[in-house]
């Protein structure tokens, strides 16, 4: 006679070249099947009366249920299927439902992968996910629910937002699709709200619009300050509002790098210009940030600071923030700035051999490149000072 199944022979089982199914000596018509993968589910059969056939079920990924509560839901279904009723509504219970799933994914997935995501996933599960799926049965989840949920996120929040929507949902539902024997995704290829080649940005800011969102800025607070420095930096959003005084020394910012961060921009000797906007920002209590909001936290709501800076600009076509970044770029190069020092600057990671074997820091480089930026949004916004009078010969 075998061994009795435990959770750690479960756990032990091995892939083969094909899917095996193996049988537990304590229950009849209990399986562990085993995907060629590795991945492993437990599943029932049982013979229906009335089709006279046998009726495969699948129960849920090892990972989910031992196997002791994977017997009880067994039985359970065994008997339904031979009293010829749905085995669905045994699997309808709480370890099956749609919260039960995402946690799994986001604690054996997003944890253990340290996606930075993470915070912007939890917070788009419980505002718009959660609230209409967290109960229900996560195999009952089909694709007209998927729509729906879509169209109500789009019409409340954006077409953009209903598509980070749906990238959660494709990643739980594809994730359980690799442990869970025959669960097919209700997701489908033209699901998106945008294009996303319709959507890839090339906006630059032209000299006129530049000096309007600057003189704009000079008093618009915190918020004018944050603008006027990402535009004087080249720096990501992320970056500049998460700066703490203790980042910079000397003149110079260290800029913090992140679990999975694929690269910024290290250390930057800052212009006068830029330590000049940083100084004049008042330090609040023990808040630790340069550009500090509530409490011991930086600036937030960028979003709706940022509509009410627009009301203050003279008519001009959308812009976004990231776009004083793309902007940035183009004016180092219209400022004689080498591609290779503006990509360091921008924390862009270096291809080739080049980027594998050149550890210079560039620090001079660097910094003489956001001199020659600061200089150049200087001559633009006071053209008339570089006024170069012509000796006559």
């Amino acid at each position: 006679m075998r061994k009795t199944l435990t959770d750690k022979s479960v756990a032990a089982l091995k892939p083969r070249s094909q899917r095996y199914a193996r049988p537990d000596p304590e229950l009849r018509g209990h399986y562990v099947r085993v995907q060629s993968s590795g991945a492993k589910t437990f599943a029932a059969v049982a013979r229906d009366p009335v089709r006279k056939k046998q009726i495969w079920t699948t129960i849920e990924s090892t990972h989910v249920l031992s196997i002791t509560e994977a017997r009880e839901k067994a039985r359970e279904i065994i008997k339904r299927v031979r009293a010829g009723k749905s085995p669905r509504e045994a699997l309808a219970l709480k370890q099956d439902s749609f919260q039960i799933i995402a946690e799994l994914w986001l604690k054996r997935h997003v944890q253990k992968k340290g996606l930075r995501s993470e915070h912007e996933i939890r917070r788009l599960l419980d505002a718009h996910v959660y609230p209409r799926w967290k109960d229900r049965a996560f195999l009952d989840i089909r694709r007209n629910d998927v729509s729906n949920l879509l169209d109500e996120v789009e019409d409340d929040h954006g077409a953009r937002q209903a598509d980070y929507v749906l990238a959660i949902a494709r990643g739980i539902m594809n994730w359980h699709a690799t442990r869970h024997d025959g669960y097919l995704p209700p997701i489908v290829k033209g699901m998106r709200r945008t294009n996303p080649k319709e959507r890839a940005r090339d906006r630059v800011l032209n000299d006129a619009e530049l000096a309007a969102i600057w003189i704009a800025a000079e008093s618009d607070g915190t918020f004018g300050a944050i603008v006027r420095v990402l535009l004087l930096t080249a720096q990501r959003r992320e970056k500049v509002i998460s700066m703490r005084w203790a980042d910079i020394s000397d003149g110079v910012w260290t800029i913090p790098s992140e679990a999975r961060e694929k690269g910024n921009a290290g250390k930057l000797v800052l212009p006068d210009s830029v330590l000049t906007i940083i100084r004049a920002q008042p330090r609040l209590g023990d808040n630790s940030y340069v550009f500090a909001g509530r409490g011991k936290g930086n600036l937030s709501g960028l979003s709706k600071s940022k509509c009410l800076f627009d009301a203050k600009l003279p008519q001009m076509p959308h812009w976004q923030l990231h776009d004083l970044r793309r902007t940035a770029r183009s004016l180092m190069a219209r400022a004689g700035v080498r591609p290779d020092i503006a990509e360091r600057v921008m924390g862009h990671t270096i291809a080739g051999v080049q980027g594998v074997y050149d550890r210079h820091s560039y620090r001079d480089e660097k910094a003489d490149a956001l001199t020659r930026l600061s200089a150049l949004i200087n001559a633009i916004l006071n053209p008339r000072h570089n006024v170069v009078t012509m000796a006559k010969h």
